[in-house]
């Protein structure tokens, strides 16, 4: 059973996957093709689903609440850690390590197809591995820094859970970025 503060911070997350991806909430987002949404939200709910399992696994404990929290409280966290999580995976982006892992997907998607637009290919790397980047740091860094023994995570368990995060967070980037491609100006 999920204590109080973990159920609100699952929620939180759920809404702020949003905000990192569109910078809003998905229902203004205007898009075309309504299974592109469809399909987000459906990935976002599976991963949601893997990581209440990952914040069993770790004990999570963040800290308690004193005092009710709105509906309003929860957008407005969900926009914030959002924000940091987006500045935090900026920085990442930016550093030679990411850059060299970011050169070397360039190479790989070339090499598969020597015919496309290299800047569009470059841009879209660029904002998947930003995405991953904010997406890891908003749910498992938080997670892990309010849990009591993310040691689990090592285990067996933790790297079937793991695992199944990272195939569903590389799902959701990819669907996020459907969803982006077939926005309605």
């Amino acid at each position: 059973m999920l204590s109080k503060e973990s159920k609100i911070r699952v929620i939180e997350n759920f809404y702020a996957l949003d905000y990192i991806f569109f910078g809003k909430p998905l229902k203004r987002v205007n898009v075309g093709c309504s299974f592109c949404k469809e399909d987000y939200l459906s990935i976002k709910g599976a991963l949601t689903s893997v990581i209440i399992e990952m914040i069993r696994l770790v004990d999570h404990s963040p800290e308690s609440l004193t005092e009710k929290v709105t509906s309003k409280d929860v957008m407005k966290n969900a926009r914030e850690s959002a924000k940091i999580a987006r500045e935090n995976s900026k920085t990442i982006v930016s550093s030679q390590k990411s850059r060299d892992n970011i050169k070397a997907s360039l190479g790989e998607a070339l090499a598969e197809n020597n015919d496309v637009d290299i800047c569009a290919l470059t841009e879209q790397k660029i904002r998947e591995k930003a995405f991953k980047l904010a997406t890891d740091n908003l749910l498992v860094a938080r997670i892990v820094g309010e849990s009591k023994d993310f040691e689990k995570l090592n285990e067996w368990s933790g790297k079937i859970i793991e695992d199944s995060y990272k195939i569903l967070r590389d799902s959701l980037v990819e669907s996020a970025n459907d969803v982006l491609n077939d926005v309605i100006e």
